[in-house]
């Protein structure tokens, strides 16, 4: 139960954050957004009319989507996000009357930072907004097609479409908002530590692994294959490393056996004994 209420809390700080950045730096600059969201700002800046209501509004097809396509839990989800984003949005409104900053290109890197810690708290709960993420994975469903590059392209679609609207340079600031923002996201999703994951194939395996536990303090585990062409059998090491450790574990491997093979991964999150707890 308390981690169920401890998920709403976040989705709730996540989308009061998005709704804040929004208003307190793109709105009170004319800039646009990604999304339904971008065309709910359109409406506004012609006809004044709710940001958050038309938001909703605009996501009411999308919510059919999400229930027909992706199941209950998943329409739950959805909907859950878009009433909350939809609500924060008109909540947060009055703060475009008092913008911190008055220089663009500050308020397009701000904006983009804070509304994409905002999201990516949503998303790392599981959780969404509805919009142009529920049509990119309508389209993955059907075709195969990358999330992140179908979410990309309908929001510069969307963008796009409304540049002869305004001014270019408002467009220019947009898409930095946006790609930082989508930066933030990622990070919050994936987790700010990035990792290293290690495979050495080597004639010396033993070794290495007693060097590595010693020298680097990680653990080691052994994984068994074979050689295709020789038919060998041999341990394989495997083991998770810092950034800061990749040039010193090979340097390590390399002093011991200089015809280690190596293959190097990203490891974007990664938990338990040695690395950080969630």
């Amino acid at each position: 139960m308390l981690n169920h209420a401890m998920r709403y809390v976040i989705i709730i700080i996540g989308c009061l954050l998005a709704a804040a950045a929004y208003n307190l730096f793109l709105i009170p600059m004319n800039f646009l957004s990604g999304g339904l969201a971008g065309i709910a700002f359109i409406l506004y800046y012609l006809f004044n009319l709710p940001i958050g209501i038309m938001n909703f509004l605009l996501n009411i097809p999308i919510l059919y989507i999400a229930y027909r396509y992706f199941g209950r839990l998943y329409f739950f989800d959805t909907i859950l996000g878009t009433i909350l984003f939809s609500v924060a949005l008109d909540l947060t409104a009055f703060l475009n009357a008092y913008p911190p900053l008055s220089e663009p290109m500050l308020c397009a890197i701000v904006g983009g930072v804070i509304s994409g810690i905002g999201f990516g708290l949503i998303f790392r709960s599981n959780c969404n907004t509805g919009g142009v993420d529920v049509i990119a994975a309508l389209i993955k469903k059907l075709y195969s097609y990358n999330v992140g590059t179908m979410v990309f392209v309908l929001d510069c679609l969307i963008i796009l479409s409304s540049v002869w609207l305004f001014d270019y340079n408002i467009a220019v600031y947009t898409f930095i908002c946006m790609y930082l923002g989508g930066v933030l996201t990622n990070k919050m999703i994936d987790g700010f530590n990035m990792r290293k994951s290690i495979m050495i194939i080597t004639e010396k395996p033993e070794a290495i692994a007693d060097a590595i536990m010693i020298e680097l303090d990680r653990g080691v585990t052994f994984l068994y294959g074979q050689g295709a062409y020789t038919k060998n059998n041999r341990k394989v090491i495997y083991v998770v490393i810092t950034m800061r450790q990749v040039s010193r574990i090979k340097e390590l491997t390399l002093d011991i056996d200089k015809n280690a093979f190596f293959i190097i991964s990203d490891a974007r999150e990664v938990t338990g004994e040695g690395f950080s707890h969630h």
